[in-house]
């Protein structure tokens, strides 16, 4: 029997999560970065900006962005990499990784794209000096299993980078609940047509592992000297633990 997850505030077999996320994901994948910008105020890109400023790339090294998207880590960590590095995007969903590529490419940049699953990276050990997963590892079923593999891929030294929603400041929360179950839903209905897409979004945010959880659960992964930083009041949260 499947054991049971959660699908924002739904309990379903983890199995049938997989299939509901992509399901999600298909559905405003065209409109994804254009919601990103409208519910986040244009905030996302700073976030994304100091994510990749942390993780202390230079030029010519190996970076895998996992559950990349649209690309925009993928494209901030070429910039870095410089011609003599390499960036691989990677996504689960077929929708959202063939949109980062023609995006990636309209753009000029030639970023090889993977479709694979997080929770298993065909990818060999030690072979990345920086892994980044921003806004997906919430969306993963065996959310464990994932920072294990992402953990394994890294050479040593090497760091993960997990940008992520995360718990706000106490006092903010009523208004940000009601931002998010209110204004949210009927905003993605507007833009994207699916108000259930966005208002699962509020209910994975809320059932996410907070910043401590999230660090004991990369510390038992194996990853040392985890550390996090709150952003815009603790909405978002950047993770960051090495390999050694």
């Amino acid at each position: 029997m499947s054991k049971i997850t959660d699908f924002g505030y739904q309990q379903v077999p983890e199995d049938e999560k997989s299939r509901r996320v992509a399901g999600v994901f298909d559905s405003v994948a065209s409109r994804y970065d254009l919601m990103n910008d409208l519910m986040s105020a244009g905030l996302h890109r700073l976030w994304k900006r100091f994510a990749v400023a942390q993780s202390f790339v230079r030029p010519g090294a190996r970076v895998l962005d996992v559950a990349g998207g649209t690309g925009d880590l993928a494209r901030l960590f070429a910039r870095r990499v410089g011609v003599h590095g390499e960036v691989i995007l990677t996504d689960v969903n077929a929708a959202m990784l063939e949109s980062g590529r023609d995006r990636l490419l309209d753009e000029g940049w030639v970023i090889p794209a993977v479709r694979c699953d997080g929770e298993s990276l065909p990818f060999a050990p030690d072979r990345f000096d920086c892994v980044s997963v921003a806004f997906g590892l919430r969306n993963m079923t065996r959310k464990e299993a994932a920072l294990a593999e992402m953990r394994r891929v890294l050479k040593p030294g090497g760091r993960l980078l997990v940008l992520e929603f995360s718990r706000i400041w106490r006092p903010l929360a009523p208004l940000y609940d009601a931002y998010s179950f209110q204004v949210l839903p009927r905003l993605g209905k507007l833009v994207a047509n699916d108000a259930d897409a966005y208002r699962y979004l509020a209910e994975s945010v809320r059932v996410h592992p907070d910043q401590d959880e999230l660090k004991r659960m990369m510390e038992q992964a194996g990853l040392e000297r985890v550390e996090y930083f709150n952003l815009s009041a603790g909405i978002v949260a950047l993770h960051r633990g090495y390999k050694f």
